[in-house]
């Protein structure tokens, strides 16, 4: 699994960038430049978000709920750990607004930019998220398992072994 963890990153960060394209265009209302396979960013996500999810479970294993991202992101600058919440509360107003703007057309009859706009939102943050979590992944190093010098598994944050009370290095 550790060798995947580049290439599932760098795809999921050409994800971002191309559903990021996809967005501006869509909202200065121009067409998609890859055209109608711009619906392969939906597909894309699932590529990179199921590996992400399998991850970021080991990365916050043992972590509490409250700190689960805080564990998950530990590997990841501060600027990047910021980026998941701007990007993550753009995506709430984007789908705000697209349900909104949607009501004034029928069903199925949405306009094709309007739709990518609202889409392309979403896909920012899964993209995001996932390419967020495997570079932490890949900077903490073997998928963020934690051991005391026993050999006990050891929570993200812990200082010390809850089992036999080493302190952890």
């Amino acid at each position: 699994m550790q060798a995947l963890l580049h290439p599932l990153m760098w795809l999921a960060v050409a994800g971002f960038f191309a559903s990021f394209l996809v967005h501006l265009l869509a909202l200065l209302g121009l067409p998609s430049p890859f055209g109608g396979g711009t619906w392969l960013l939906h597909l894309g996500i699932f590529v990179v978000w199921f590996p992400t999810v399998l991850i970021a479970q080991r990365l916050g294993k043992g972590a509490k709920q409250a700190d689960l991202w805080k564990a998950v992101l530990r590997g990841c600058p501060k600027w990047m750990r910021t980026g998941i919440y701007v990007v993550g509360g753009y995506a709430i107003v984007n789908f705000v607004f697209f349900m909104i703007q949607t009501t004034d057309y029928a069903k199925n009859e949405v306009p094709r930019l309007i739709e990518y706009r609202g889409f392309s939102g979403h896909w920012l943050i899964f993209y995001y998220a996932s390419a967020a979590t495997l570079y932490s992944a890949t900077r903490i190093g073997s998928l963020g398992q934690r051991h005391c010098p026993r050999g006990h598994d050891v929570s993200p944050f812990a200082n010390y072994c809850d089992l036999c009370g080493a302190p952890i290095g």
